[in-house]
């Protein structure tokens, strides 16, 4: 089969062949890059001779053999039959040379060759000659040969007189056989003097006179006697049919540039040059390989990018291909490292210095990390760029470099790393860039690489690249012994940085911590940290005394921890109350005295902004503090002090949350889509729990679980800590409003830390699990657990309605159980808290006293629950207020405005996913004789309203009479009548009763439109 891809160079050969055939001899070089398929095609020629007959001499050079003389030399003679007098004689010669060669320098230069020595090759030289020179014995025996083998004496034993001659030719024949034979597989390679089966089915007549073929693959590791030798036999072949065929490499020339120049100036040298595989070679040979061209045009460019068309490579990848579809470091990787291994060893210690360096990078840096000179490193570059293994100044593939990085023992690859980063320190590189190869090791050495890890550190946070960060802090941390100072500093920032995307990981370093901390060894700021880090696991016991210690010590008025502790103070009121002690002020004049040479710092960046909004929210005055509540949702940007960066956030939007501000889902969604820098899932976690108890708080069931869902998959349960009360009380609330009561108890079963119920996040939780028992019909449960967060609220002096309305709750239960005093001194009880002017706090209370009152009273309390609710947009509690009005309405006998409630409520029903209220709805059937829309009347106004209209006509359908829609509006009744009439043209409807219930959702909007 032919060489596809070097089909141009294999007719050279054999026209060369040819050529020698009529007597001229001919000098070969093959020369081309290792993996350009040299071998290969040296072993086609040395087939394609012994197919013609020529006796074929072959020898394959060796590194390790390149110190003995004549090496080389006695390959080749080894394969001449010794049968044939110059065979005989050139064994006597062989002898006598390394007998010889003792008696001088064993490596001398071509020039300094003594004349016995020069003698001896000349002489070896005209014994090869001979070997060519045309035999008549030799042409008669084998003619002779060939008449007994086809005619009738072919099995008679031979004459005595022709049985030496045929014994030579028998031997000739054998030799030829043997050491001409070729492997057939394109990628085996030949060792010295290894041979393969050739297939005969297609041979070529023998020529009519000998023809010598010496071939000699990789003739850069050829021993100097050998050279000496070949080029006495070069200068004597221009008229012999000798073809002399050298493979070697055009790009390492070191210690040959005197052969090669000779060599190439005999006139009858050709160079074949082999250059790497062009794309469209590439494409040529996977083609043949694989059978199909598509497939090949598709692979071609990826093939040729991580081989460079190199030939070896490329099978690598084939056999990869076939294998698995893709590249495999068993296949490619081991290709990789073939070809490294015909390489010299300072060029193979470029390769290593550049794998290390993940680049050539810098030429100075590169040679001194190699242990070479930087011309030295600039020719291997180009060497290793010729055999496919670079793409100009990197490697071509991850895994060429991961191959020859395991190919290192771990101490010379530790070093390697170690002298890298030293080098790129003394050069000032970035610290990033040091960084990568500090992280590699067990323990990076030397003073300074542990300022460059911690400021490598900061500046990946700062980039968002938080394991690459992670990764220098723990470098920083093995590089540092536990009795050398600092060493907490370095964990405690460790801890900081890893809780942003794994809490739980952050937690294995607490007890070291804790213990650093006790014994003094941490300072102040890092002592807060640990405190709320501990406090965010659940593990108070070990918090207060840290705390404890740090109000004791009083620390400087005005000083930057004096400030971080004043406001750590103030967040732990409103998050951890049990720890807190809000009454602490520290004196002026106490404390530790500043150090001499340093300046106060100002406080972290979330201290300010997430005591401001923290105090607030503990006195009930969170309305006051909407304002700055926006400005620091505003404000956020990248953080650049990474600790706790999202307390000020997740405050402002508990601020909007408790104020019942619209807009709280809009800044949720905007601040999940813009994300974090660095990004944190434990961010985007307390993010989605926030977003999903804002869906709540508008009634947006099915909101409320996915983004619950979403929080707890950002990170893992158990990472959670004490905040787990969050998200999971959102699931179980709005599980049990949607009905799925098997699913809120599915929830309820989760473990959750005991502490918890220390916290706010505890809060949550028990006021959803009162509200699970509530609706299941536990109702002592129910009020239990309500009973239990007014507890709680009351002991820490938070009992403000923003948090939970556990008085609203209670007194639903003390409904339920039938005691309407209790319920009504509840509700009262909550209209005289300081906040109870909040719009969702007084609704509740109303509807309580509504429910708990006489009948007459209802309509008018639920009217204004309902006006509350749709201020909210609380479309749940708006279902509740309506299904009351319309029992009301029904209880006093106007059934109109019962049905209209109650239609007004199945509709909300169907955008909210209640389905406990809708099956309570079913109790109020619409009459049959109630006027419908005409049929093929438009479904609301479908945009034929206009926006004044469409107001007036969504509170029609709430129930208002024409004078109530004129006091909300500000407008007079007449215009009142004159837009509804202008209404039911455009709908082609007769009355009010047959408006579109869809309007009704339209009423909060109208009132809020109307009053901005």
């Amino acid at each position: 089969m032919k060489l596809v891809e070097r089909a141009e160079q294999e007719k050279e050969m054999e026209r060369i062949l040819t050529e020698c055939g009529a007597g001229k001899g001919a000098v070969v070089l093959l020369d081309g890059p290792g993996g350009s398929g040299k071998t290969e095609l040296l072993h086609r020629a040395a087939e394609t001779a012994q197919r013609r007959g020529a006796l074929v001499l072959r020898a394959s050079c060796s590194r390790a053999e390149r110190a003995l003389p004549f090496g080389v030399l006695g390959q080749l003679l080894n394969s001449v039959p010794v049968g044939r007098e110059p065979g005989a004689r050139l064994q006597r010669l062989y002898r006598r040379l390394t007998v010889a060669v003792t008696a001088q320098d064993p490596a001398p230069t071509p020039t300094g060759i003594g004349p016995e020595l020069a003698l001896l090759l000349n002489d070896v030289a005209g014994a090869l000659l001979e070997l060519a020179e045309p035999q008549p014995e030799f042409e008669t025996e084998v003619m002779a040969r060939g008449d007994r083998d086809t005619g009738p004496e072919a099995d008679a034993p031979p004459s005595p007189g022709a049985e030496p001659r045929a014994a030579a030719a028998t031997d000739a024949q054998a030799a030829f056989g043997s050491a001409a034979a070729v492997a057939t597989d394109p990628r085996a390679d030949l060792g010295h003097g290894a041979v393969a089966p050739v297939s005969t089915a297609h041979e070529e007549p023998h020529l009519p006179h000998p023809l010598l073929f010496i071939g000699i693959d990789n003739l850069r590791h050829a021993d100097p006697r050998s050279l000496d030798c070949l080029l006495y036999l070069a200068r004597r072949t221009a008229s012999a049919r000798i073809v002399l065929v050298l493979a070697d490499d055009a790009v390492a020339q070191s210690g040959r540039s005197q052969f090669r120049t000779e060599l190439l100036d005999q006139p009858h040298t050709r160079r074949i040059p082999l250059a790497p595989l062009t794309e469209e070679q590439v494409a040529g040979l996977i083609g043949v390989h694989l059978d199909d061209q598509a497939a090949a045009e598709r692979l071609a460019p990826e093939f040729h990018a991580c081989s460079g068309g190199n030939l070896l490579l490329l099978h690598a990848l084939l056999d990869d291909h076939t294998l698995s579809g893709g590249v495999r470091k068993e296949g490619y990787g081991r290709a990789v490292l073939r070809q490294l291994g015909r390489l010299d060893a300072q060029v193979v210690a470029v390769a290593r210095a550049v794998t290390v360096l993940a680049g050539a990078g810098h030429p100075e840096r590169l040679a001194r990390l190699a242990g070479v000179d930087t011309g030295t490193a600039e020719s291997a570059l180009g060497l290793l760029e010729s055999v496919g293994l670079m793409d100009g100044p990197v490697l071509r593939h991850d895994i060429t470099r991961q191959a020859v990085l395991d190919d290192l023992a771990p101490q010379e690859r530790d070093r390697l790393r170690q002298t890298a980063a030293s080098l790129m320190y003394e050069q000032g590189c970035p610290a990033p860039d040091i960084a990568l190869h500090l992280t590699e090791l067990d323990r990076p050495g030397g003073d300074w690489s542990v300022d460059v890890l911690l400021e490598a550190a900061e500046q990946e946070l700062l980039a968002g690249r938080t394991h690459r960060a992670v990764a220098a802090l723990e470098a920083a941390l093995r590089a540092r012994t536990e009795e050398e100072p600092g060493r907490a500093a370095i964990e405690a920032r460790l801890v900081q940085v890893r809780r942003l995307f794994d809490p739980a990981a952050a937690e294995h370093h607490l007890a070291v911590l804790t213990a650093a901390a006790r014994a003094g060894d941490l300072d102040p700021a890092h002592t807060i940290d640990l405190v709320r880090q501990l406090l965010w696991q659940g593990r108070p016991a070990e918090a207060g005394p840290l705390l404890e210690r740090l109000r004791e010590e009083r620390p400087e008025p005005h000083s930057e921890v004096a400030a971080q502790l004043e406001d750590t103070e103030r967040w732990l009121a409103w998050t951890h109350p049990t720890v807190a002690r809000r009454t602490h002020r520290p004196a002026p004049g106490d404390g530790q005295r500043q150090r001499p040479g340093t300046a106060p710092r100002p406080a972290a960046s979330w201290s300010r902004p997430t005591a401001l909004l923290a105090d607030a929210l503990v006195n009930g005055r969170a309305h006051e503090v909407v304002g700055q509540a926006h400005q620091v949702l505003k404000d956020r940007g990248p953080s650049y002090d990474l600790t706790w960066p999202e307390e000020p956030a997740l405050l402002a939007l508990g601020v909007l949350l408790c104020t019942d501000s619209p807009d709280t889902p809009a800044w949720c969604d905007r601040l999940l889509r813009e994300g974090h820098t660095p990004y944190s899932p434990t961010w985007m976690g307390l993010l989605s729990a926030t977003r999903a108890e804002a869906a709540l708080r508008l009634g947006d069931l099915t909101g409320a679980v996915e983004h619950a869902q979403q929080a707890l998959n950002h990170i893992s349960p158990n990472a959670w800590g004490v905040a787990i009360g969050g998200p999971l009380g959102s699931l179980v609330l709005a599980t049990a409003r949607m009905g799925h009561y098997d699913e809120a108890g599915a929830y309820l079963t989760r473990t959750v830390p005991k502490p918890m119920f220390d916290t706010r996040y505890g809060l949550h939780y028990l006021h959803a699990r009162g509200q699970y028992h509530l609706a299941t019909g536990h109702h002592h449960a129910a009020l239990a657990d309500f009973l239990a967060c007014g507890d709680r609220m009351r002991a820490w002096g938070i009992d403000v309605p923003g948090v939970v309305p556990w008085r609203t709750g209670a007194a639903e239960a003390w409904l339920e159980l039938g005691n309407r005093e209790q319920a009504s001194r509840l509700a009262y009880d909550q209209l005289g808290r300081p906040g109870a002017n909040g719009a969702r706090a007084r609704a509740g209370a109303l509807r309580v006293l509504a429910v708990a009152g006489p009948a007459t009273r209802r309509p008018q309390m639920l009217s204004e629950a309902l006006d509350l609710y749709e201020r909210c947009g609380d479309r749940y509690e708006q279902i509740r207020v309506l299904a009351d009005l319309g029992a009301a309405y029904h209880e006093l006998g106007d059934n109109r405005r019962a049905r209209t409630h109650v239609r007004r409520a199945r509709h909300l029903v169907a955008l909210c996913g209640a389905a406990p209220l809708s099956d309570g709805l079913l109790s109020f059937p619409d009459e049959a004789e109630e006027p419908v829309a005409a049929p093929g009347a438009p479904v609301g106004d479908n945009g034929l309203l206009t926006d004044s209209e469409r107001r007036v006509a969504a509170l029609a359908v709430g129930g208002y009479t024409n004078r109530e829609i004129a006091a909300k509006l500000f407008i007079t009744p007449s215009t009142v009548e004159q837009h509804l009439t202008r209404v039911y043209r455009k709908l082609g409807v007769r009355c009010r009763k047959a408006l579109p219930v869809e309007l009704a959702t339209s009423v909060s909007e109208a009132i809020l439109t109307q009053e901005a």
